[in-house]
């Protein structure tokens, strides 16, 4: 048999006291901070497409000016060995 913990015993003696009473307004800024941090978070995943697409447009732009593909590979990929 062991004693109750009284830590325990002070959350029961808070649980079982009177209640704070709570702002009648509570639910409908709960409400509209929601609503807030759902267009924030659009706002923001629609930006982070946006600049994906344009990173895609502008490498795709790159490529077909620059055409890396067709050129050739250098001859000379090191430099002369002398005095050895």
């Amino acid at each position: 048999m062991s004693f109750p913990d009284r830590k325990e015993t002070e959350v029961r003696r808070m649980l079982e006291g009177p209640h704070p009473v709570l702002p009648p307004d509570l639910a409908g800024r709960a409400t509209e901070r929601g609503r807030r941090m759902l267009r924030r978070h659009q706002f923001v995943r629609t930006i982070g497409w946006l600049l994906l697409f344009a990173a895609v447009v502008a490498f795709t732009v790159w490529a077909a000016i620059v055409e890396p593909w067709t050129a050739p590979p250098p001859t000379d990929t090191t430099p002369p060995l002398e005095g050895w």
